[in-house]
């Protein structure tokens, strides 16, 4: 339950718990960003942060399913986002901000910043008052070729994600890992075997290209999911390894010594068949655990994600300066522990973020 003192200010259906049965984080009345049914709002910016429900204005960190969603009167969000936005959304009324630009919303001063997630994505930068809060959507520090560094932003207070807050979660280095793919592939070749490569189909498939044609000239097959992202990459000037629609072999075995990208869900598909024989290979952070592996049912796995591992985490949160920290959506408790332990003030929001890595 809140402060005594504030619960005259909080409507009466979150003084208690949200519909979906999660309970609000305890407020303060000067808080930049609060927890509310709509999702993430900062009162005075009057603006939601990635709502998961419609409203008035919404601040879009970038365009996964999860974040960006349909309903909103208004789309704040990144210029080198906006093609994907639009993409998912249809036309919408958008307004697209280069990043480090500052625009007022209500009382705030708002700003996007490089969030290294995927292409486009951004922190958000709200200040007022003098006060300064950061919320990361997701983000990551490892270095990809298909989307701008994070930029680390100090503030008073750091709203971060927690996708990975374990200790056990730390990655390897994502252009090796890319050579093990290559290695796999021309293993794959020598039992007459296509390999193919599951993978979310905006950002990861992405970034694994990228990476790949360091190691390779030979063309990929994608699958359609993949290919129509892949236009709006390649139309930002990502340089990526060539592809190739998987509709141009339809004979058995003819996709045998070449690499496939596809996204998980053709697992168990009739789609499947046009590639066989195959082996399977699953690309996540996921993939850390060797019993994700068993439960995906694939030959093997490959670590590479686009979101912070457990060090990144730490070393985000200490970077930045801030002396309280909210965490969202993934394994909050680890990291909010160690935070307090750490002489850090910690706490969680239970949002509505999560899966696709």
């Amino acid at each position: 339950m809140p402060h005594p003192h504030l619960q005259d200010a909080i409507p009466a259906w979150q003084q208690n718990q949200f519909h979906d049965g999660s309970r609000p984080s305890r407020e303060r009345a000067d808080d930049l960003v609060v927890l509310r049914q709509e999702g993430l709002y900062c009162p005075p910016g009057d603006f939601h942060i990635d709502p998961w429900l419609p409203v008035p204005r919404a601040v879009i960190t970038h365009g996964h399913g999860d974040h960006a969603r349909v309903g909103m009167g208004e789309y704040h969000t990144t210029t080198a986002g906006l093609p994907i936005l639009h993409w998912r959304l249809g036309e919408q009324r958008y307004f697209p901000r280069a990043y480090g630009e500052p625009f007022e919303l209500g009382g705030a001063r708002v700003s996007l910043h490089p969030a290294g997630h995927v292409l486009g994505s951004a922190q958000v930068r709200i200040e007022v008052d003098g006060r300064v809060w950061v919320v990361s959507g997701d983000y990551k520090r490892q270095h990809d070729p298909t989307c701008a560094p994070f930029e680390v932003v100090a503030c008073d207070t750091f709203i971060t994600e927690a996708t990975f807050g374990l200790p056990v979660y730390r990655w390897p280095d994502a252009a090796a890992v890319a050579r093990e793919i290559v290695d796999w592939r021309d293993d794959c070749a020598a039992r007459g075997e296509a390999a193919l490569l599951l993978c979310y189909a905006f950002g990861k498939a992405q970034r694994l290209l990228a990476e790949l044609r360091t190691h390779t000239d030979r063309p990929a097959f994608v699958h359609g999911a993949i290919e129509s992202m892949l236009r709006l990459y390649r139309d930002a000037g990502i340089s990526m390894l060539p592809t190739r629609p998987c509709f141009e072999r339809s004979k058995r075995g003819a996709y045998a010594g070449e690499l496939v990208l596809a996204p998980p869900m053709v697992l168990g598909s009739a789609w499947l068949r046009r590639v066989t024989p195959a082996q399977t290979g699953f690309v996540s952070g996921w993939m850390r655990l060797r019993g994700n592996r068993r439960r995906r049912n694939v030959d093997r796995g490959f670590v590479v994600s686009d979101h912070a591992d457990w060090p990144a985490l730490l070393r985000t949160v200490r970077e930045t300066g801030a002396s309280r920290v909210i965490a969202t959506h993934g394994d909050t408790d680890a990291i909010v522990r160690m935070l307090n332990e750490q002489g850090i003030a910690a706490e969680a929001f239970a949002t509505r973020y999560g899966g696709d890595d």
